[in-house]
């Protein structure tokens, strides 16, 4: 969800073989980044959907990109532009399942403002029945917010990324692990949420529209929103600007939790799994950032799980009051499974652009000679 590099350019990580990109929805999306000889694997799994957005975790998948090279302007505009195809593809690619994931997460609140008829029995479930109630096309209902939601995303990680690196400048082996580690979660939170406050909106209307089911028998069949400028002109009408940006504290929050739990585990495990024959070894480093990045993605998804239920209250009758009432309540009336809905589709989600991106890259490279970055998540 952190997006603090170029949309396709990414930074050397110096002593590591992993850098995390970003946190998607917190779609924000998060890409641990492996360099090996000319080229990098992106592995952008759990990305916090919200500042993919964002932040949420838009799951893993693998994609190769070329190194980091020094461009001019019109270089970089190409990778920008290339980029935004590359994201339009991924995002697309993984549209349905990702319709399906905020679906399955979401259904407890769409019952209870009478939006949906009954519950969904898993992932399967709910894709027969969208098939069968809206048709397969509605399989890609909301894609649109998000592909869009890229390039808004891009130009302003490019306007905060530098700023916030400067001010939080603190290197692990100079000014110690803890300053480091709190500059890091810092610098990332505070770009993130920068970014955030712009593209926010656009992550609430991908979200309203993706969970704006035509299943309730005693709402006629009839959807909510006709489409993205919908969404915006009756939100406005109810909640003004606040239900467009309800959950937004929450996601910034998811930022720094997801930060904070990836280098954590990372510097924790590293020491003690990459050791001896491993400790050099590239797969071995890749699998470890892999189980991290999963890892990271489900400890944080509750938060993304309270952000996006906040979001499907505006225009709604009842509210929560916050957060941790949200919180509050889904634990009472729901239990905890409730804040895990969706997480199994979410990782399928990843895993189903994974061979896409890579397919997209190999063709790049056949017809431009070079591999831009992925812009997945």
């Amino acid at each position: 969800m952190d997006d603090l590099r170029y949309p396709s350019v990414v930074q050397r990580v110096h002593g590591q073989s992993i850098l995390l990109g970003r946190i998607s929805s917190f779609s924000a999306t998060h890409n641990p980044v492996f360099y090996k000889g000319d080229s990098v694997f992106c592995t952008p799994l759990m990305s916090y959907h919200g500042l993919n957005a964002t932040i949420g975790f838009s799951a893993p998948s693998l994609v190769l990109a070329s190194a980091p090279k020094e461009q001019g302007f019109s270089g970089f505009v190409t990778d920008f532009l290339m980029g935004g195809v590359s994201a339009a593809v991924s995002k697309t690619a993984a549209a349905p399942i990702e319709r399906v994931k905020l679906l399955i997460q979401n259904q407890d609140e769409m019952i209870k403002s009478g939006r949906l008829s009954e519950p969904y029995k898993g992932i399967g479930d709910c894709f027969r029945r969208t098939i069968k109630d809206e048709g397969v096309i509605s399989l890609w209902r909301g894609n649109t917010a998000n592909v869009i939601r890229y390039f808004p995303t891009q130009a302003l990680n490019f306007a905060f990324k530098d700023h916030f690196k400067r001010m939080f400048n603190f290197k692990k082996d100079r000014d110690g692990y803890w300053k480091w580690f709190g500059g890091n979660l810092a610098s990332g939170g505070a770009a993130g949420a920068c970014s955030l406050l712009f593209v926010y909106s656009l992550d609430y209307a991908r979200t309203r529209l993706a969970n704006d089911a035509k299943a309730a028998k005693h709402k006629g069949g009839q959807r909510q929103f006709d489409g993205i400028l919908d969404v915006y002109r009756k939100t406005l009408a109810t909640d003004g600007i606040t239900g467009l940006y309800r959950g937004f504290t929450i996601s910034c929050v998811g930022i720094v939790v997801y930060r904070g739990l990836y280098f954590g585990m990372y510097d924790s495990l590293k020491p003690v799994v990459l050791v001896g024959s491993l400790q050099d070894n590239f797969f071995a480093s890749f699998l470890l950032g892999w189980g991290i990045t999963i890892g990271a993605g489900l400890a944080s998804y509750p938060i993304d799980t309270v952000r996006r239920r906040m979001m499907m209250t505006s225009g709604e009758a009842v509210k929560y009051k916050g957060s941790l009432d949200a919180f509050k309540q889904i634990m009472a009336k729901e239990g905890v499974n409730s804040l895990f809905k969706g997480a199994g589709a979410n990782i399928l989600r990843a895993v189903a652009g994974a061979g896409v991106l890579a397919g997209y890259d190999k063709l790049q490279l056949i017809i431009f000679g070079k591999k831009y970055g992925s812009g997945s998540g």
